[in-house]
């Protein structure tokens, strides 16, 4: 029985050989990358505008910190900076608790997204006259 031992150029020649035909592989291509889309807003209809508030003529800005679903729905609405006046503010959460959006993607794939609302009532220059109706009773 003949044995012999490899010399050592010869493993190596065949190693390198061994490695160069893997590299020359071609892999089959990915498919087409699939660009990433941005948030959407779809159905956003403003906030009442609390009575109290707009008999008062007052106005704000109330920021919001919104988290929207996979599905499009806003899960968590929390209050970032409120506009000095607690109506506004709870109107605003409540008007955005129901809004609507297209979910952001990332490779075709719907994802959680966190955005900053402001939601601005103007201050009411016109009362209206149920207004006036509310303070002459009494």
């Amino acid at each position: 029985m003949d044995l012999r031992i490899a010399r050592p150029s010869a493993v190596l020649a065949f190693a390198a050989a061994l490695a160069l035909s893997a590299c020359a592989r071609e892999e089959a291509p990915a498919g087409p990358a699939i660009p990433p889309t941005e948030l959407a807003a779809t159905d956003t209809p403003p906030p009442a505008y609390p009575r109290e508030a707009e008999c008062d003529s007052e106005g704000g800005t109330t920021v919001l910190r919104v988290t929207i679903e996979r599905d499009g729905v806003p899960a968590r609405v929390a209050l970032a900076q409120g506009s000095g006046n607690e109506a506004l503010d709870k109107a605003a959460i409540e008007a955005v608790q129901a809004w609507k959006f297209r979910a952001a993607t990332r490779n075709g794939n719907p994802v959680v997204h966190t955005i900053t609302v402001p939601v601005t009532f103007p201050p009411v220059l016109e009362k209206p006259t149920r207004c006036f109706a509310q303070g002459s009773q009494g």
